[in-house]
């Protein structure tokens, strides 16, 4: 049974350069360290408040998702004023892909701040999408939404969104593929076996057949991530073939 202890607000030598760092990638000095610091606890710290409740990054993860998807929304609605819902929604789809999410985190630096009781390898890909937003969630908390706007527009607006180059990109060819097959009416899917080989790491290996036939294949550490290069891989071979995709 875990033993509830209470998460003390101090002011650590720690607290003061994680304070620094935070003024330096928002503009401003926080209000109050504590969202902060929470926004990098990750779930192995077993911290837990006066209340039982756990004290990690993943409902500030859920509060800045919303944030983001909010911010991202209300700029391309006014952005593309003649774009329809499809559209929009697959623009935002674009912008705040997992992929993209990671980049950002990885570009801040931002695991430097985790606090963790595993190691940084075991994280895995998506730890810097996670804490990039709950950074946003803890912003939100500490400042409101005018300065989760001001942060989203300097961090990922004005630098990341081009308009027209997102909409000749591909956030998934997974789905790409997958919509062609439907379109064509040909039978689409996946053969997905684990590597049995000396890896530390456990890699998994698809086969993308269509209508039977293998088409291409693919190998990562996920089967996610498996699928979808196959599934890129699928898109070349057979980008002759395809159109109005």
């Amino acid at each position: 049974m875990n033993i509830i202890r209470k998460f003390i607000k101090s002011e650590s030598p720690s607290d003061k350069i994680l304070e620094t760092e935070l003024k330096r990638i928002l503009g401003y000095t926080p209000k109050n360290l504590f969202y902060y610091k929470k926004a990098f606890i990750h779930s192995s710290v077993k911290e837990f408040d006066a209340s039982g409740n756990p004290i990690n990054y993943e409902r500030l993860e859920f509060l800045g998702d919303a944030m983001l998807n909010a911010v991202i929304a209300s700029y391309l609605f006014k952005k593309v004023p003649k774009a329809d819902e499809g559209y929009l929604t697959q623009m935002r789809s674009k912008i705040v892909s997992r992929k993209h999410l990671n980049e950002l985190g990885l570009d801040l630096k931002l695991i430097r701040f985790v606090k963790s009781h595993v190691s940084v390898q075991k994280f895995g890909d998506n730890i810097h999408g996670n804490i990039f937003e709950a950074l946003i969630g803890a912003i939100f908390l500490d400042r409101g939404y005018e300065c989760v706007e001001k942060f989203i527009y300097n961090r990922v607006i004005i630098p990341y969104v081009d308009i027209p180059k997102l909409e000749g990109k591909v956030s998934s060819y997974k789905s790409l593929m997958l919509e062609w097959c439907q379109k064509q009416k040909k039978d689409f899917h996946f053969e997905v076996y684990e590597d049995s080989g000396n890896e530390k790491i456990k890699q998994f290996s698809v086969k993308l057949l269509i209508d039977s036939k293998q088409v291409s294949k693919g190998r990562a550490t996920s089967k996610k991530k498996a699928e979808e290069m196959a599934s890129k891989r699928a898109f070349y071979a057979l980008q002759h073939q395809i159109e109005n995709i």
